[in-house]
C-alpha cells in the first residue's frame, strides 16, 4: 500500500468534565443526602408575551408566544424553554454519567417533543379545567450517542441519568408549588 492510499481514522471526543471534580461533588451527596441548593429567576416582562428572565450574570433568557397565541414568536414559548431545561439537564446527566464509568462520549444529541395545549387561555376565559389537565400530558426524548462503550453500556448509561435527573424527576412527581404577591 503507498502512502497516498492510506487512511487514516481520527475520532474526536466533546470536551470532558473534571473526572475527580466529579467524584468530589458525589462524595459530598453522599455525605449530606438532604443538602439542597436554591436556584432563583427574575423575570421582567416586556409586553405583549416577550418576557426577559434574568439569571445569574447571564444575558437574559427571552420568552415569547407564536403569533397563532397573540405573541410575536421572537424567542421559544415557554413550553420550549421548559423543553430545552430538560434536555439540558438530561445532557449534563449523560455526560456525568458516562464520566463516571470512564466512557468517552464523541456525540450526544436530544431530541425533546412535549404534548402541550392551552384550551383554558390561561384561565382567561377558555375551557375550564383542572390542573392535571393542562400542562404536558406526554414528553418524548431521544437521545442520539456515541462514544467508547458498546451500545447497551450507552443505553444504562441514558437510563441511569434519566433516572436521577432533576429536572426529570421535577417534570414527574409532584411538588410544593407556592405562589405570592411580592411586598
Amino acid at each position: 500500500m503507498s502512502l497516498a492510499e492510506e487512511t487514516t481514522t481520527v475520532k474526536t471526543y466533546l470536551r470532558p468534565i473534571d473526572r475527580e471534580g466529579l467524584a468530589k461533588f458525589a462524595e459530598a451527596g453522599c455525605a449530606n443526602p438532604a443538602k439542597r441548593g436554591t436556584n432563583k429567576v427574575h423575570t421582567v416582562m416586556e409586553g405583549q408575551y416577550r418576557s426577559l428572565s434574568y439569571v445569574g450574570n447571564h444575558e437574559p433568557v427571552v420568552v415569547d408566544e407564536p403569533p397563532h397565541l397573540f405573541g410575536e414568536d421572537t424567542a421559544p414559548a415557554p413550553g420550549e424553554i421548559v423543553l430545552a431545561a430538560l434536555g439540558g439537564c438530561l445532557a449534563v446527566g449523560i455526560t456525568a454519567v458516562a464520566t463516571a464509568r470512564k466512557v468517552a462520549l464523541s456525540k450526544l444529541e436530544l431530541f425533546i417533543e412535549g404534548d402541550i395545549g392551552n384550551p383554558a387561555a390561561w384561565g382567561a376565559g377558555g375551557a375550564q379545567m383542572e390542573p392535571s389537565m393542562m400542562g404536558f400530558q406526554a414528553i418524548r426524548v431521544k437521545v442520539q450517542v456515541e462514544g467508547d462503550a458498546s451500545r447497551e453500556d450507552l443505553d444504562a448509561i441514558v437510563k441511569h441519568a434519566n433516572f436521577y435527573s432533576p429536572v426529570a424527576n421535577s417534570m414527574r412527581n409532584p411538588i410544593p408549588f407556592e405562589i405570592v404577591l411580592h411586598d
